[in-house]
């Protein structure tokens, strides 16, 4: 279980692939004594296990194993050596929940349409505002200011149209997470709300329909 809220921007290191099975090295900040073998890290957004993990210069590596239902649900598919992802460690009891639940389970791939820039690089940096198209099975979940979790990062929806949403992203969130590098054209693991979800499932089961998510 997560809470949206990145940890840590890490990258990767190396990238192997053997039949419908994707290893990934992944170097971070985190101290290696910390990483427990079989532990969950959610990586972009999907909730990832740690099969090997070493010290390195300035903080640790671990590897993730991404199979197939992963890469076909998610944009794990397109990693490469370099690209950055936003890191989140699992939950422990009585930490602070200060984005919103998540449960690393990715539920497919939006698009980002457009971005605006709001506010320029002053001295708190810039400020920008993303237009994001989801696939049209899940936009119904998504509600203004309600919660969404995109590439692992909790945010609040700011308007909705159609299939379309936008949000609005501050200056500490595109400095520490992979969002200030984000454009219009690239696709981001979107998972909904998991209330709204069960809210949906319910509003359905009340009306004699069946659920299609």
């Amino acid at each position: 279980m997560f809470t949206g809220l990145v940890t840590d921007k890490g990258e990767i290191a190396a990238v192997s692939d053997q039949q419908d099975l994707r290893r990934i090295r992944i170097h971070s900040s985190y101290d290696p004594d910390g990483i427990a073998l079989g532990a969950s890290i959610a990586c972009n957004g999907p909730c990832l296990t740690v099969v090997d993990k070493g010290p390195r210069e300035g903080g640790s590596w671990f590897d993730v194993d991404v199979a197939a239902e992963t890469l076909a649900r998610t944009n794990a598919g397109a990693w490469q050596v370099g690209d950055a992802l936003n890191l989140e460690r699992s939950l422990k009891i009585g930490d602070e929940l200060g984005g919103h639940i998540v449960t690393g389970h990715v539920d497919g791939v939006a698009t980002i349409v457009a971005r605006e820039e709001v506010t320029g690089a002053g001295e708190w940096g810039p400020t920008a505002r993303f237009t994001i198209e989801a696939p049209a099975q899940l936009a119904r979940f998504i509600a203004e200011k309600g919660s969404i979790c995109l590439d692992g990062t909790s945010l609040t929806v700011n308007s909705v149209s159609g299939n379309c949403f936008s949000v609005l992203l501050i200056p500490h969130t595109l400095a520490v997470t992979t969002w200030g590098e984000r454009k219009a054209g690239d696709g981001l693991n979107i998972e909904i709300d998991l209330m709204a979800r069960y809210a949906a499932r319910l509003v359905e089961a009340g009306n004699g329909s069946g659920v299609k998510s």
